[in-house]
């Protein structure tokens, strides 16, 4: 263990003041808004690193703001988990209106002159994004939809040869 001077430890004990100090006055400064949104920021993205540099305090000084409201936290967190549900509920009522928006533009994709005149580059791209659609929607034990994607889809790697 390492021995101080007196002098050195007065000098530890002022930066560790003058640190708390800054922490005091940099809670101080955030209006109530700001204290709200840093919370709402927070809720989002659960990452007081992240936080702390967007707002440009400590990490320190989020984690203080979020233990001193956590009425605040639990609000912001039970709001974000509605808004889910909310854009869940939404996204089924219009599933009907993207198949079809989809299989439209499957159709258009499919047509041989215009998969002729496209790129590779735009056909790869294009597909690539159809296949990760079908593979992340798809449940693991039913892959229907990407049958049905490369039914509509039929002959394309003839057409790229």
């Amino acid at each position: 263990m390492r021995d101080f001077t007196s002098a050195q430890v007065g000098v530890l004990i002022h930066i560790h003041k003058s640190f708390y100090a800054r922490e005091v006055i940099s809670m101080a400064k955030l209006s109530d808004r700001q204290h709200k949104a840093m919370i709402a920021r927070y809720a989002e993205t659960n990452n007081y690193s992240q936080v702390a540099r967007e707002f440009g305090v400590s990490e320190t000084t989020v984690r203080r703001h979020l233990n001193s409201d956590k009425t605040t936290l639990k609000k912001v967190e039970k709001k974000k988990e509605q808004n889910t549900l909310d854009m869940i509920a939404f996204m089924e009522s219009r599933k009907n209106k993207a198949q079809e928006f989809i299989d439209l533009c499957f159709e258009e994709m499919n047509e041989r002159q215009k998969i002729g005149k496209a790129g590779v580059q735009s056909i790869a791209i294009a597909m690539g994004i159809v296949v990760d659609k079908f593979i992340q929607s798809a449940p693991p034990a039913d892959n229907a939809q990407l049958q049905h994607a490369k039914e509509i889809l039929g002959d394309i790697d003839g057409v790229i040869k």
